[in-house]
């Protein structure tokens, strides 16, 4: 990691925007595979003919269960944020990232088709900057530093159905270190 080219941004590829979201966090190719996510879902919900976590069409489109049992196979926690509360209140410096989920238009070509969907984004810090690692992206985008990505996230809480999980360790998550002092309850 380092340098705008050193960033290492997985473009989307059918309905995959969780696993991409994910290695795109991480920074890794391969932090986890399609096989390993669609083994959690069957860990989820093994009695299950059609699987809840995902695409009937086996395609992806997880749901956050899948994130949130990924992250612990790795030692971290998906802490989902409540929107009553300001972004403000996160300390950034005791976080890896974060994971939206943001609504997505569903097209054939050019046409726009009555669907909903989710879609899964990371942001992370990589060197003195946070970058937003959107799989729909050509290249990953410069929010800017801590002050600027809590701007970036107060500005999606009003623009967006958005939902945001603070990423963080394991431990960070049950001493809520992720929290600024005055904002631990």
């Amino acid at each position: 990691m380092g340098a705008h080219g050193a960033i290492y941004h997985e473009r989307q590829i059918r309905e995959l925007c969780a696993l991409h979201a994910l290695n795109n966090l991480f920074q890794a190719k391969g932090s986890f595979t399609k096989t390993e996510l669609d083994d959690i879902c069957v860990q989820l919900s093994p009695d299950e003919w059609i699987n809840p976590h995902k695409s009937m069409l086996g395609l992806g489109q997880y749901d956050v269960n899948v994130i949130m049992t990924a992250l612990q196979l790795r030692n971290y926690e998906a802490i989902w944020f409540d929107k009553r509360k300001e972004p403000l209140c996160i300390d950034t410096s005791n976080i890896l990232g974060f994971i939206m989920n943001v609504p997505s238009e569903y097209k054939f070509g050019f046409i726009v088709l009555p669907f909903r969907r989710r879609h899964w984004i990371a942001i992370r810090k990589i060197d003195k900057f946070y970058w937003n690692l959107d799989s729909k992206l050509n290249a990953p985008e410069c929010i800017g530093d801590d002050a600027d990505v809590i701007t970036y996230l107060t500005n999606q809480f009003k623009s967006n159905d958005m939902e945001l999980f603070v990423i963080v360790k394991s431990d960070m998550a049950k001493s809520k270190r992720w929290l600024k002092d005055d904002s631990h309850q």
